[in-house]
Order: structure tokens, then C-alpha cells, then sequence
């Protein structure tokens, strides 16, 4: 009653492809539908989990495997002019990935004190014969490592308490590797996709919600919250530039990070009709 062991394989069929430049600061995602030249993309997907119940069923848990052949994937050629361009199938390459990883929940589901905790370690790589030299390299996607964790405590019938946090490995993404001068303009130098990775991510939010004493017609409550609680800087692109104070011959750069959100707080007020 409190132990099961589930497989599963399931194949899928994508009609609509996004396309995404990888190495812009900030991408144009461009969405196609299949062509006579652009074949729908197909994933085989074998999984096998363990899942379990104890303490009463006061504990969900559960361990999974998964693994992914990924067909037909798409992707700008290197060089690849994308702005403006009407006949961007001219510009894709095709070829195909792979994925593979675990998964790993903890969930609390009674109680005043409530909450799960999720792990993914996963892997996810593509291969195109014009693309890398051929080698298989990271999708964008790929995310080595994924972390959740979330509390929730209900003090009493008005006051509830909440927080998550949340952590993952940046984006693999395509930076350009060196440099060079062509009449006098700074070229820079891309070498294999998606090499680098932008810095790893994570934040913590905290919240309390007040509820309303319930009337009649309606209930209500207010939710006061903070995101990103102690004011993490976490990278949303990445630029390159002349390095400042150096005289006009030089071929200096810099990385320049951009965040958009540190610290935001709220409040919220919520109703409901009955």
C-alpha cells in the first residue's frame, strides 16, 4: 500500500519550433512551424521511479530516472544572420540530443508545518555536424543541478508563514573567446557553443498572510512578501566592453553584468466571493 514502482516510455511529436540566439545579450526567440524543409522534432523518453508513503501517509517521496532521445533538433548555423531575415530557414542546421537524470522529492503534506523539498541533477546535449566540429555540446537548457525548498507553517486561523528557496546552475550560453582587429574595428572571436556558463542562480522569498475574518459573501486576506530576500544580484545578461580609462588603440574588454530584480517587496490584498 505504501510502495510502488512505475515505468513509463512515451514518444512526442513538436509541430513548432523555438528558435533562440544563444549568443545575444538579449535573444529574439523566433518560433517556425514545419516545411517541406523543417521536419517535426521527436523525443523518446524511457522513465523508471520509485515511490513511497510513510508515517501514515504524513510524507510523499519519491526517486526517479529519466532518459531522452531527442530527434530532429534545430539551430542556428554558426554566422548565422537572424535580424530582419525572411528566409531564416536558409540559416538552421539539424541534428539531435540527448538527455538524461534524476529526480528526487520529499513532500509534507499534513500538519501546521508543510512543505517539499525537489532535486533535479540532469544533464542535456545536442550534436550537429556543422555545428561544434560535430562534438556534442550543452543545449541551452542544460541545467547540471536544481534545488527547491519550500516551508509553509500556519500559525492559527489569521496567520500563515511561507518561504522558498530556489537555486540552479546557470545557462550554458556562447561568449566569445578572444578578440581581433580588423581596420581598426574589435571583431570578437566565438569558438565552441554554448562554452561558458552564466553564474549560477538563486534567491530566497519570504512571506506572512493575514486572514480576514470570513463574511457572509466573502472572504479576504492580506499577503505581505519579499522576493529575493537578501538581495541577490543574479546575472540576466552579459556584455562585453572596451574596458574603461584605456587609451582608443587598446583591445581590452570587460564583462559587464546586468541584473534586473534585487530585493522587491509587496503587499497583496485578496478577495474571494462564495
Amino acid at each position: 500500500k505504501n510502495n510502488s514502482i512505475k515505468s513509463t516510455f512515451n514518444r512526442n511529436y513538436q509541430y513548432i519550433h523555438l528558435l533562440s540566439n544563444s549568443t545575444s545579450s538579449s535573444p529574439t526567440n523566433t518560433w517556425i512551424p514545419c516545411t517541406n524543409n523543417v521536419k517535426p522534432q521527436i523525443i523518446d523518453q524511457i522513465a523508471t521511479g520509485y515511490f513511497k508513503n510513510f508515517n501514515n501517509n504524513m510524507f510523499e517521496f519519491s526517486l526517479e530516472l529519466y532518459y531522452k532521445n531527442l530527434h530532429n533538433q534545430i539551430d542556428y548555423r554558426n554566422g548565422a544572420d537572424i535580424v530582419l531575415n525572411g528566409e531564416v530557414e536558409s540559416e538552421l542546421v539539424y541534428g539531435k540530443g540527448l538527455a538524461y537524470g534524476t529526480e528526487l522529492f520529499i513532500h509534507k503534506v499534513r500538519g501546521e508545518f508543510k512543505g517539499w523539498i525537489s532535486y533535479c541533477l540532469s544533464r542535456t546535449y545536442r550534436e550537429f555536424e556543422d555545428i561544434n566540429h560535430g562534438n556534442i555540446f550543452p543545449a541551452k537548457q542544460d541545467r547540471t543541478h536544481d534545488i527547491a525548498i519550500v516551508l509553509m507553517y500556519q500559525l492559527n486561523k489569521s496567520w500563515s508563514f511561507s518561504t522558498n528557496w530556489i537555486f540552479y546552475t546557470g545557462n550554458a550560453v556562447t561568449f566569445p573567446s578572444g578578440k581581433y582587429n580588423m581596420n581598426g574595428v574589435t571583431v570578437p572571436l566565438y569558438t565552441e557553443r554554448n562554452g561558458y556558463r552564466m553564474p549560477n542562480y538563486h534567491r530566497l522569498d519570504i512571506g506572512v498572510t493575514w486572514y480576514q475574518k470570513n463574511k457572509i459573501k466573502y472572504e479576504s486576506s492580506w499577503n505581505f512578501s519579499i522576493y529575493n530576500a537578501y538581495n541577490r544580484e543574479n546575472a540576466y545578461t552579459i556584455t562585453f566592453r572596451q574596458t574603461e580609462n584605456e587609451d582608443d588603440n587598446s583591445m581590452a574588454r570587460e564583462a559587464i553584468q546586468t541584473t534586473l530584480f534585487k530585493i522587491v517587496p509587496s503587499i497583496t490584498y485578496n478577495f474571494n466571493f462564495k
